[in-house]
C-alpha cells in the first residue's frame, strides 16, 4: 500500500533543504506520493504542488497584509487537499507564519507533525512555543543551542546537524585557477561577492545600493565583482542597475561567489550561514521598508540578526565576528567603509575567516537529510 506525505516548503532555501530528504525518503521508499508546496527541487522529484515558493515569496508585516486573501486561498485549498489526501505525516519546513497555521489543522486531523527547521522563536514571537508545543509530534532543529532553549520552556527538540553542510558537500566547485580562466578575470584582481537576496523585496532595496558601493571600490581597487544569483528569478528586469556601470559584474552561483571572493557584501539569511561555511570574509546588509522595520526593531530581542554572528558568537554575545548594516547604516558609504578595513589589513580579514571556519563546527552533522528521513519512516 502507498504511502503520502504532504510537504510545505514556501521558501527557495526550505525547498532546497526539504529536497534533500524527500530524495533520501524515495531512495528508500519509492512509492511514497509526496505533495504540497515546493520549489523546482521538489517539483524535480516528482513532487505534486499545488502551488509554488516563487509564488510564496512574500516577506515583511507589509507585504503579507497585501497578499492576505492570497494566503487565506492558499491556507483553504491545502486543507482541502489535506482533507482529500489524508496524509500518512506531514514535513513542514521553516516558513513559520503559514506552517504553524498548518500544524493546527494537520494536529487536528490526526495527522503526525513533524516540523524541521525550528521557527527562530529564541530571536522574536517567542510566544509560538506554546504552539508548538500543542500541534507538532516532532521539532528537529538545525542548531545545537536550540535543544536547550526549548528543553527550558518544556518542549523536546531533536538536534539533526544543519543542512548547509550537507548541501556544500555534494557541491562540484573547479579551482579556483580554473574559474578565473573560464570568466577571463585576472589573477591580482581582488574579488568582492555581491549577494543581495533570493526575494525580490529585499533585491530591490539592497542590490542599487550594492552597486554603488561596487563602483565606488572600483575606483580604488582593480575589482571584479562577482553577482550571486538565486536561480529562480530573473534577472533581467534589473539590467537597468547593472548596465552602463563602468565596473565589472561577472553573474555566477552564489556557491561560486562565496568560493572565490576575497570579501562580500551578503544579505542578511541563510547566506550569511552559507558563507561563514566557507570562510568567507563578509559584510551582512540589511535593507526593509520603514514600517517592516519600526515593527521588527521592536520585536527582535538579539544583539545580531545574522545567522554568521549568532553561530560565531552566540545568542547573547555583544561582539560580533562580521560586521552589520542595518537599514540606514546599509548605504553604499558606509558598505565601502567597511571592506577596505578589510581590503587593506589582510591581518584582520585573515583572523575573521579563521573564526567563521572555527565556527562551522557548531553545524557539523553528517547527513541531516538521512536523519530526518529515518524519523519520517516511523510515521509511514
Amino acid at each position: 500500500m502507498s504511502r503520502t506525505l504532504f510537504v510545505l516548503a514556501g521558501e527557495v532555501s526550505g525547498d532546497m533543504h526539504a529536497a534533500g530528504v524527500v530524495a533520501e525518503l524515495l531512495r528508500r521508499k519509492p512509492d511514497v506520493r509526496v505533495f504540497g508546496i515546493g520549489g523546482e527541487k521538489l517539483r524535480g522529484l516528482g513532487a505534486d504542488l499545488s502551488f509554488d515558493t516563487r509564488q510564496m515569496s512574500i516577506m515583511g508585516f507589509v507585504d503579507v497584509l497585501r497578499h492576505a486573501g492570497f494566503l487565506r486561498k492558499v491556507i483553504s485549498e491545502l486543507k482541502g487537499l489535506i482533507r482529500a489526501e489524508k496524509p500518512d505525516a506531514a514535513l513542514l519546513v521553516d516558513y513559520p507564519g503559514m506552517n504553524l497555521i498548518m500544524a493546527r489543522f494537520l494536529h487536528d486531523q490526526g495527522i503526525p507533525v513533524i516540523f524541521y527547521i525550528s521557527p527562530q522563536v529564541w530571536a522574536w514571537k517567542e510566544g509560538r512555543v506554546g504552539k508548538i508545543r500543542e500541534t507538532v509530534d516532532r521539532l528537529l532543529v538545525i542548531f545545537d543551542f536550540e535543544v536547550d532553549f526549548y528543553r527550558r520552556r518544556g518542549v523536546k527538540a531533536e538536534f539533526v546537524g544543519n543542512p548547509v553542510i550537507e548541501e556544500l558537500r555534494d557541491e562540484q566547485l573547479p579551482p579556483a585557477d580554473l574559474f578565473l580562466r573560464q570568466h577571463h578575470i585576472e589573477r591580482d584582481a581582488v574579488l568582492v561577492g555581491l549577494l543581495p537576496g533570493s526575494r525580490r523585496q529585499e533585491i530591490s532595496k539592497i542590490l542599487p545600493e550594492m552597486i554603488k558601493a561596487a563602483e565606488m571600490l572600483g575606483e580604488q581597487y582593480n575589482a571584479v565583482f562577482l553577482l550571486g544569483r538565486a536561480p529562480h528569478l530573473d534577472f533581467r528586469w534589473q539590467d537597468h542597475v547593472t548596465g552602463g556601470r563602468d565596473i565589472r559584474v561577472v553573474e555566477c552561483r552564489s556557491y561560486e561567489v562565496m568560493k572565490y571572493s576575497n570579501l562580500a557584501f551578503v544579505t542578511s539569511g541563510t547566506a550569511t550561514l552559507e558563507a561563514l561555511c566557507f570562510g568567507l570574509p563578509m559584510i551582512v546588509v540589511y535593507r526593509t521598508g520603514w514600517i517592516n522595520y519600526q515593527i521588527g526593531k521592536r520585536l527582535v530581542k538579539l544583539k545580531s540578526i545574522s545567522l554568521a554572528n549568532i553561530v560565531a558568537r552566540g545568542l547573547g554575545a555583544a561582539g560580533q565576528a562580521v560586521p552589520e548594516l542595518i537599514q540606514h547604516d546599509a548605504r553604499a558609504e558606509g558598505m565601502v567603509k567597511a571592506a577596505r578595513q578589510l581590503l587593506d589589513n589582510p591581518a584582520l580579514a585573515a583572523d575573521m575567516r579563521a573564526e567563521l571556519l572555527g565556527a562551522r563546527d557548531k553545524l557539523a552533522s553528517a547527513f541531516p537529510s538521512k536523519a530526518v528521513t529515518a524519523i519520517i519512516e516511523e510515521y509511514l
